[in-house]
């Protein structure tokens, strides 16, 4: 049944035992925990039965032993973001929400999503794989300064620094390689930064991102009250439908689904530069989807049904 055919009580009324998978092992454990509690809250205050499980590395047993009919997916990072529970609950027959396998490995690896953009010809600053046979002279004469030097596989901002002078670039190599093996240098884009939510197919109105720090990191998404969210964005209307399409067909292409968040920015000359997609966006006070949600007249209740619903096509 189509996301438009099924109102919000059918949701609720087939929906059965939920566990809200929360927690986990990643440097993202904090928040996670955090969007956990208030997609469950949430899930509640509709009338569904549903229970919380901090998911560790080794606990499958521990949710098979809860016998759920659904499992809504509140895991930021490796280990529930990256494929790998997906995988484990689609060998259970358990059906859950968001992308599959490899919509959530392609969405966290930067480097294989950015491959897959550039294969498909979607915009997407240039970069290098920092690897054993990438010297830093190399990185620098190909993409200059400054520029961003990130994890692949890591979220929240965590691990990305910005070099602005040589020196940098080293100790911010060692920083992306202590959290990933896997490292990469992007050009930096000097512009607005802005993201795109998409639920069930649906794109939600853009958000545009301001901070006075360096960057929007870790801080800035979560603790500092000095960021700024315009919703609407400010962009002119024809431009706003034309990245919002740009995001769906970058979303589309590394085979997300269910819902999920493209960051993306307008460089200098106005043209849109896809940054990265979270396939288990923040669901706190300070996230992005729900804010974009709002926008549009949904509940945080209304918003958590929709995505819930996307477990419905992984029925067995």
């Amino acid at each position: 049944m189509s996301r438009s055919a099924r109102s919000h009580a059918a949701i609720v009324a087939a929906a059965g035992r939920v566990v809200v998978l929360m927690g986990g092992d990643s440097a993202e454990r904090a928040v996670s925990l955090r969007s956990g509690a208030a997609v469950a809250a949430a899930l509640s205050r509709t009338g569904i039965a549903v229970q919380t499980l901090d998911f560790r590395a080794g606990q499958l047993n521990a949710l098979l032993h809860l016998a759920p009919d659904r499992v809504f997916i509140a895991l930021h990072g490796r280990g529930g973001e990256d494929g790998q529970l997906q995988g484990a609950l689609g060998i259970a027959g358990i059906p859950y929400t968001g992308s599959g396998v490899l919509g959530c490995a392609l969405a966290m690896d930067k480097i294989r999503a950015k491959q897959v953009w550039q294969s498909q010809n979607l915009p997407t600053p240039d970069f290098l794989v920092v690897d054993d046979t990438c010297t830093p002279a190399q990185i620098l004469a190909r993409l200059g300064l400054p520029l961003a030097v990130k994890p692949a596989r890591e979220g929240s901002s965590i691990g990305i620094s910005k070099v602005v002078q040589a020196a940098q670039l080293a100790p911010a190599i060692a920083l992306a390689r202590r959290l990933d093996g896997a490292v990469l240098a992007e050009r930096w884009v000097v512009g607005g930064e802005y993201t795109l939510a998409i639920v069930q197919g649906q794109t939600l109105p853009l958000i545009k991102l301001e901070t006075p720090r360096e960057f929007y990191d870790y801080e800035a998404k979560y603790h500092a009250d000095s960021t700024r969210y315009l919703c609407p964005c400010g962009l002119p209307p024809a431009q706003e439908t034309a990245c919002a399409a740009l995001g769906l067909r970058a979303f589309n292409a590394v085979g997300a689904s269910g819902w999920g968040r493209v960051d993306f920015m307008l460089d200098e000359g106005g043209q849109p530069q896809l940054i990265e997609i979270n396939t288990v966006p923040g669901m706190t006070d300070h996230s992005l989807v729900p804010m974009a949600a709002t926008a549009i007249g949904w509940s945080f209740e209304q918003l958590t049904l929709r995505i819930l619903e996307s477990s419905f096509e992984r029925e067995p």
